[in-house]
């Protein structure tokens, strides 16, 4: 399993620290060096019901400098995928995937990633 995720950010503190709790093995990756490949985010939007939104860091500051709130919906799919492939500061984190245990998971909430891990 692979966590994208980002040394200074509490929620993927939180979420580490749950993993940790329970041993589930991961891989910790940072995000902004090294950002999701482009087939990890297609299998991400796929499992997200082919919702880009919920891929991006909304309330990032990259999100804003770059107006993604008006750019995004006249993006494509393949150009958005491309622009997140390369900014990681984009990507909502963590970004979590094991794709043979079928998890995708964006965002850190308990009850989802017990659902998940159960």
């Amino acid at each position: 399993m692979k966590f994208y995720g980002y040394q200074g950010c509490s929620t993927c503190k939180n979420a580490l620290k749950w993993l940790k709790a329970r041993g589930i093995s991961h891989q910790e990756i940072a995000i902004r060096e090294t950002p999701p490949t482009l087939a990890e985010l297609k299998a991400m939007l796929k499992a997200h019901e082919d919702q880009l939104r919920p891929l991006f860091n909304t309330a990032g500051q990259d999100y804003r400098a770059l107006g993604m709130k008006d750019k995004l919906p006249q993006m494509t799919t393949e150009d958005a995928l491309l622009l997140l492939s390369q900014n990681g500061n984009l990507v909502k984190r963590p970004f979590v995937i094991d794709e043979l245990k079928s998890i995708y998971l964006l965002g850190f909430h308990e009850s989802t990633w017990s659902t998940a891990f159960s």
